[in-house]
């Protein structure tokens, strides 16, 4: 059993988030927070397997209580679900450690495949969203890399081919996409981008992403 915690300062968001909870099997909702500084007390005192984390909400918005929830440790994971369209800080959510966000309008069946593919550690952003993201926003979130990739750390431990495949990921490119491109099986794509994150110190592929961009491995014309 999936148990969630749903944080919308929306009280007819909540209502139909929990209705939707209710009604599907192996999801439970926990709570409902309004704001925040709420989601983070009772994500401390809940331990949900799973935040559905709005962005804008009064007080502590919800980049920051996704920060302060993935920085205390616990076994909770954030699903960011936002607008994209209106919504600038989703990256910025990502970047505070989210496991993946989805949009405010998406159907029934993505919102509940979305929690528990977040549930078991996945990211739930599909690589061509992730690239239009990146797209529009990078270049607005993300400082000038003035740094050549091999001068940053988590790369040093990488082997060539380990580095093209981050480059792939980094560039939204699907694990079919990466095997057609670099002439590989798809068995032998998914083995390189396990020991891309786990050399990295990336949570999922969407972390993954974000390190290729931070260590200029990647850049927003790339």
């Amino acid at each position: 059993m999936t148990t969630v915690l749903i944080a919308d300062d929306q009280p007819l968001q909540r209502m139909g988030v929990r209705m939707l909870l209710e009604g599907t099997a192996g999801l439970t909702p926990v709570g409902e927070a309004a704001h925040g500084a709420e989601a983070v007390r009772m994500a401390a005192e809940l331990r949900p397997d799973v935040v559905l984390m709005d962005i804008r909400m009064p007080g502590m918005d919800g980049i920051e209580a996704t920060r302060r929830i993935v920085a205390s440790g616990g076994r909770t994971r954030v699903l960011i679900v936002t607008t994209f369209d209106l919504d600038e800080y989703a990256y910025e959510g990502l970047r505070a450690g989210a496991g993946g966000f989805l949009l405010k309008d998406a159907r029934p069946e993505e919102l509940v495949a979305g929690i528990h593919a977040v549930a078991t550690g996945d990211a739930v952003v599909a690589p061509r969203l992730t690239r239009r993201l990146l797209d529009a926003y990078t270049h607005r979130v993300l400082a000038p890399a003035d740094t050549a990739p091999a001068e940053d750390p988590r790369l040093r431990s990488l082997t060539d081919r380990e580095r093209e495949v981050l480059v792939a990921i980094g560039q939204g490119w699907t694990n079919a996409e990466i095997a057609q491109r670099l002439v590989l099986t798809e068995s032998t794509v998914k083995k390189h981008v396990g020991r891309v994150l786990a050399k990295i110190g990336a949570r999922d592929r969407i972390q993954a992403v974000i390190t290729a961009y931070d260590t200029g491995l990647v850049s927003a014309k790339s």
